[in-house]
């Protein structure tokens, strides 16, 4: 039965939420329904009929053979509520037709012809039910090639000649014809996309075959190192290299309720990348944000199961052509071409999605970089239109867990996490073709669906067997990607053989055929082998997470992969696995060289530096990233050490990503990366060169254990199959090679993307041929990381380190594309031996303390990286340079190099470690207190440059600003824009002394982090628990609802943040709901509020649910009159480190911390407080029930964006109840309770303090609970 539930948004649109339900709805569950659908608690928000009448909207809602993530996550609250005969739950948004607004724009701003459909007469079911297509036989034996060449254009499958012919042989072996099925697996199994044929069969370059395909050039410089630290390496879903022994926080019987205890356990470091192109240009949210989840499910099953910790993002697309703002050098481009996304759009949106994603799921993103380009190179049209979305992680995986145990008959096969669904068919095959080569549908088709959430849960499973140390029950695992689990399920037995039934498989769309079952890459899924001894305690912890758990089959010995239909007892695939995988004949890919010809770069005879910096400012990959790094978590995990953001302006900047190994050890992993393709068009060696050499100009910033342990991931993005392309990237692989041996580095895996092309206007663009260089490597002491941000303005000298010897080349750079050129000399890297001295030598005065701040030259050039710094830092700047320099060259060429701040009484002693290693250093100016920078030739009187920081941080951001527009309230941009032109200094102050927690010999409080799903902050909340002397339980509400735990036992209650049921409904209201609704939780709930010897913390998502609950201000507020939390003014999630002040309140948690004023972290997208009733606003204001409030640089109440990221009144970012013993708050002082996890903190506080200021909070947490035993 289908019922309506109407929702009023704003005058001109209506929601309707679709609600399937066997049987009708009683009333009092339509009450709770209407109550969780409403906007929070305004009255008369939802009713039964439609305020919008026939004829005058538009429909839009989501397609109907697919129920959505929404649906999903609706249906478990309801059920959870108690409501447990509803089925299904979609909403749609009704649209208003006015006379200046035809329904032609409705469509085009607002209807997703991927994920949305037009309802054109409303719903009356969920659609009439499809009888799925039947398996066909497909007549080769017959009809021979013509067969199978009319199947190979019908579904995408991709297979060239060679692949027609292998199967046609075999086929006649076996004397049967195959099913559609069969051939289906090996068009994905088998297309360049899984197996990297290019890179794996021998290439023939103008005649002449080549002695080493391209993977053993890559793979080389590992086989090279006699004293390697590779643990993982081209063998599976991650590399590793060899970590270190680290106290772990662990729960002591993990998949259960139990307390978390310290663990001494040997984490190694994990890497993967990979890109996901091909599906964001066809639809840029949805393919990135599946390109980030297939990453981390990537990371997630190495060994037999491994744990994410943080990620990287790289974006390449064409001319932005934004409009009403151009970006110079932009003269290609600005086609719309149907099927395919626009460069601006790949960008907002791609980004949006590889943001949304890591935010729901709780990887933070920490790192990455950003690339627009398109011009007509040596009568060529190259640009980005077919973009880069580039995906790194770093993780860990524990010493004993890194390798995967072989299938042994009768082990089951298992899948995990999302039903299936009809999404991503053919994904394999698409990805490998060319832009432009498929049909549309298909290109649509072979497009996945994220669902972070269910992600979240499925690597919780897997986070509780891997803490089950030697009974981790999960013998092999792989994730689901291409072919879906026709790739994974046969990649568990490929040693041995398995047998499947299909039925086994549970389903989302039960209209799914055989071979959309089969084959469809549904996100969120893995394939594991699990003993049948285990299965029970495995499917107990799946139970727990709220995740599926599908025994599809078991271990054979016959060396096949066999597919049964139960349903009707036949058999849709039975193939030999040697035929299918390992028996596979070698291709052979032959080329010719093609010189591409190339003018110097010659800038305009009256360019002044001025005008040239304003114009690279302009270019995406020079200017501010801020409307990329504000709108993704860079906190969540609590294990960050390093992101994007510096200094006490925390702008993004950053050379280096670092991460923590834990939570109470000093160990960790740096990342780094680089890429260079515009110079890689000039000279493919040349670019790869400088590729690695600005990876490990970041990394240096970071001190690691050695050079030598540097071990790395390599993309190549390419249009490898083109005309004169696969020399080129021939040329790159063997220059890359060559370096690496120099340096004594090696690569341990990477990915390959080959169809770097699209179809524009019937003509073929290629993109320009990119590499992506992600280094990785042990960082012995996290304290040892130098930022660009100037530390002492005004007692500091300028010094350089000059990689390019006073070459000074300007081919490939920022300012050669701002006048559409590329000039024809590109920098490089003449002396591999230096780099590596200039490596060393750094490394050794960082960990001195002998450099201040520290940053690369790279895109921008000198002039570039010494701006960077002196924003990062509230510095000003005088540099002066050599009489006979060539200004521009100088200031702009993107040679490789360092500029370093020092201390003056450290000149003589940087210069001694320098000339140890053969290392020229030079001291080119200093730094100043005045705001402004100044550059100078010839001493005092030739000034070059000059100008405030004010006028150089709007230019900065001045693209930044215009993206933002996109994306972001507009006022709040324009406000945002204001603060820039007068940037200031935040002003931090403490009232008390932070002490280390010191242990009472008392036991420790028992305190409940409790988990919805969704939740992803849990475990640096049940660290700073731990820290302060707490003890931490691992408490699900699962738990509380089956009765393997209660309420009754904890004194303290912990609500952390995430996205409980993807705030389907808005934040906290589901979770909210099940609390209210499931009357055997709101008892344990009431009677642990009321008990006067417990406290409640909720933070971020368990702030909103606090005063959903209205545990905050207090319970004796009508709900009408509740405050509450909602979207943030700006529109979007917010990432920030916030300056807070914490005022006089009853607060238990904050006593003798008032009057201080601290940066946090705050991460939300729904975090502005209203009240609904003034009268509220006045007593929360008269009894001082708002402890934290945001403030302005000087100090005050602030409602300013961005100081206050959410527009909250007052500043008010936290309640507290009369009594003080239940907080809530949004920012996140569980991630800033280790002075490492401060992105930024004043220099004289790094000295003095001995503990963080927010481990307070916590260890006064633990007094107040023993105050109520004593």
């Amino acid at each position: 039965m289908l019922t309506r539930i109407y929702r009023y948004v704003d005058d001109g649109s209506e929601l309707c939420f679709y609600v399937d339900s066997q049987g009708k709805l009683s009333d009092r569950e339509l009450r709770q329904l209407q109550w969780l659908i409403a906007e929070t608690y305004q009255s008369g928000n939802t009713q039964m009929e439609p305020a919008l009448t026939p004829g005058s909207f538009i429909e839009i809602g989501p397609r109907l053979n697919v129920e959505t993530p929404f649906s999903s996550n609706a249906v478990a609250i309801s059920h959870a509520m108690g409501i447990t005969k509803i089925r299904r739950i979609e909403h749609s948004v009704r649209y208003i037709v006015t006379g200046s607004q035809d329904k032609a724009t409705i469509l085009a701003d607002f209807l997703d012809p991927m994920t949305q459909v037009v309802y054109q007469n409303g719903l009356l079911d969920f659609g009439p039910t499809v009888k799925p297509e039947p398996v066909k036989i497909i007549p080769l034996l017959e009809c021979g090639e013509n067969a199978l060449r009319a199947l190979n254009t019908t579904l995408g499958l991709g297979m060239d000649d060679a692949d027609i012919r292998r199967n046609i042989e075999m086929y006649q072996r076996l004397e049967r014809n195959p099913t559609d099925v069969e051939l289906f697996q090996d068009g994905n199994a088998n297309s360049e996309h899984s197996r990297h044929w290019v890179f794996r069969s021998p290439l023939v370059i103008d005649g002449v075959t080549m002695s080493e395909t391209l993977f053993d050039i890559v793979r080389s410089p590992l086989l090279a190192k006699d004293d390697s630290n590779s643990i993982l390496a081209f063998n599976d879903n991650a590399g590793a290299i060899v970590g270190f022994r680290v106290p772990t926080l662990e729960p002591i019987s993990p998949g259960t309720p139990c307390s978390f205890t310290i663990h001494g356990r040997v984490w190694h470091i994990t890497a993967t990348a990979e890109t996901h192109n091909h599906p964001t240009l066809i639809a840029p949210f949805p393919g990135a944000e599946t390109g980030s989840g297939g990453r981390i499910r990537d990371n997630s099953a190495a060994g037999r199961g491994s744990l994410p910790i943080a990620g990287l993002a790289g974006y390449c697309v064409g001319n932005l052509h934004l409009l009403g703002y151009p970006i110079p050098g932009e003269i290609v481009g600005g086609e719309e071409i149907r099927g395919q996304a626009t460069p601006s759009r790949i960008l907002i949106e791609g980004s949006d999605g590889v943001s949304d994603y890591g935010n729901k799921f709780g990887e933070p993103l920490i790192g990455g970089f950003t690339r627009t380009f398109g011009q007509v190179v040596s009568n060529e049209r190259l640009e980005f239109r077919k973009p880069v979305l580039y995906t790194a992680g770093q993780g860990q995986i524990a010493a004993d867990q890194t390798k995967k145990h072989d299938p042994e008959i009768g082990m089951c096969i298992v899948a995990i996490g999302s039903p299936m669904y009809r999404v991503g068919v053919g994904g394999g095959a698409a990805s490998s073709m060319l832009q432009g080569e498929n049909d549309a549908d298909l290109d649509f088709n072979s497009v996945q669906r994220g669902d972070a959430e269910m992600e979240n849960k499925a690597n919780r499973v897997i986070r509780a067997c891997i803490e089950m140390g030697s009974e981790n029950p999960i013998e092999s695992i792989h994730d689901q990607g291409a072919g879906g689990p026709s790739n994974v399920l046969t990649e568990l037995v490929e040693k041995t053989g398995g047998k499947i039934d299909i039925r086994q498989i549970v389903l989302g769309d039960r209209t799914m055929s055989v071979l959309e079952i089969w084959s469809a890459e549904t996100q969120e899924r893995y394939g594991l082998l699990v003993r049948r001894s285990n299965l029970a305690r495995f499917q107990a912890i799946c139970e727990r997470e709220g995740t599926n758990c599908e025994v599809v089959g078991e271990v054979t010995d016959d060396r096949h992969i066999t597919v049964i239909d139960s349903d009707n007892d036949t058999t849709p695939v039975h193939l030999d696995l040697h035929s299918i995988l390992t028996g596979l004949a070698q291709k052979t890919f032959e080329s010719e060289r093609i010189e591409r010809e190339f003018a110097p770069f010659v800038p305009p005879s009256d360019l002044t530096v001025n005008e040239a910096l304003e114009m690279i400012f302009r270019l995406p990959q020079i200017g501010s990233k801020g409307y990329l790094v504000h709108k993704v978590d860079r906190s969540v995990t609590g294990r960050i050490v390093q992101q994007q953001c510096c200094g006490p302006a925390q702008i993004p900047v950053a050379n280096v990503s670092v991460t923590a190994n834990g939570f109470f050890d000093t160990t960790g992993a740096a990342t780094a990366l680089g890429e260079q393709p515009i110079k890689m068009l000039l000279n493919s060696g040349a670019g790869a060169r400088m590729a690695v050499g600005e990876m490990l100009t970041n990394m240096v910033s970071a001190c690691i254990s050695d050079l030598g342990d540097v071990v790395c991931r390599a993309n190549w993005m390419w249009p490898a199959k083109l005309p004169g392309e696969m020399p080129r990237l021939y040329d790159a692989a063997t220059a890359m090679r060559d370096i690496m041996l120099a340096l004594g580095i090696a690569i341990d895996g990477g990915k390959d993307s080959l169809s770097m092309a699209a179809t524009i206007d019937g003509s073929l663009v290629k993109s320009p041929g990119q590499l992506v260089i992600m280094g990785y490597a042990p960082v012995p002491n996290i304290a040892f990381v130098c930022t660009p941000d100037i530390k002492r303005p005004g007692n500091s000298n300028l010094g350089l380190i000059d990689l390019g010897n006073g070459k000074n080349r300007l081919g490939g750079s920022s300012l050669a594309q701002a006048f559409g050129q590329t000039g024809d000399t590109s920098p490089d890297v003449d002396d591999p031996a230096f780099l590596a001295c200039v490596f060393r030598a750094v490394q050794e005065a960082i960990s001195n303390n002998q450099i201040l701040s520290l940053h690369d030259r790279s895109d921008g050039g000198l002039i570039t990286t010494l701006v960077e710094m002196c924003l990062s830092g509230f510095s000003g700047a005088e540099i002066n340079l050599e009489n006979n320099a060539d200004v521009l060259a100088k200031l702009f060429s993107e040679e490789l190099g360092l500029l370093l701040e020092y201390a003056p009484e450290q000149e003589a002693n940087l210069q001694a470690i320098f000339d140890s290693h053969g290392v020229s250093f030079v001291r080119i100016g200093r730094t100043m207190q005045a705001q402004t920078v100044v550059i100078k030739q010839d001493g005092q009187d030739g000034l070059v440059f000059l100008s405030s920081l004010d006028e150089l941080r709007v230019q900065w951001e001045a693209t930044s600003s215009r993206l933002e527009e996109i994306q972001t309230d507009v006022s709040d941009v324009k406000s945002e824009r204001r603060c820039h032109a007068k940037s200031r200094r935040p002003v931090y102050q403490l009232t008390f002394d932070p002490a280390p927690t010191m242990e009472s010999g008392n036991t420790r409080p028992a305190v409940a982090i409790l988990r919805q799903e969704g939740t992803n902050g849990d475990r640096e909340m049940a660290a700073a628990c731990f820290a302060a002397g707490l003890g931490p339980f691992d408490v699900t509400m699962s738990d509380l609802q089956t009765g393997r735990s209660t309420l009754d036992q904890f004194q303290g209650l912990m609500f952390p943040g995430g996205f409980s049921f993807m705030d389907v409904f808005g934040s906290g209201k589901g979770w909210a709901g099940v609390i209210r609704y499931n009357k055997i939780l709101k008892d344990q709930f009431d009677s642990f509020y009321s008990r006067p010897d417990t406290f409640s913390l909720g933070v971020c998502n368990g702030c909103q649910l606090m005063a959903l609950l209205g545990w905050v201000p207090g319970n004796e507020i009508n709900e009408a009159s509740q405050p509450r939390f909602i979207h943030n003014h700006s529109g979007r999630f917010e990432s920030r480190f916030a300056q807070v002040k914490i005022l006089p309140s009853p607060a238990v948690l904050l006593r003798g911390m008032e009057g201080s004023t601290l940066g946090v972290w705050i991460a939300h997208g729904e975090g502005r407080l209203i009240f609904p009733d003034s009268s509220v606003n006045d007593m929360v204001r008269e009894k001082d029930l708002a402890p934290l409030i945001y403030t302005d640089p000087s100090d005050l109440p602030t409602e300013v964006y961005p100081y206050n990221p959410n527009g909250s009144p007052n500043g008010f970012t936290a309640l507290c109840s009369e009594d003080g013993r239940h907080l809530a708050m949004m920012p996140h002082p569980e991630r800033c309770f280790q002075k490492w996890q401060w992105p930024w903190m004043p220099e004289e506080w790094k000295d003095t303090l001995a503990a963080s200021p927010w481990l307070h909070m916590f260890q006064n947490a633990r007094s107040w609970c023993e105050e109520q035993k004593s």
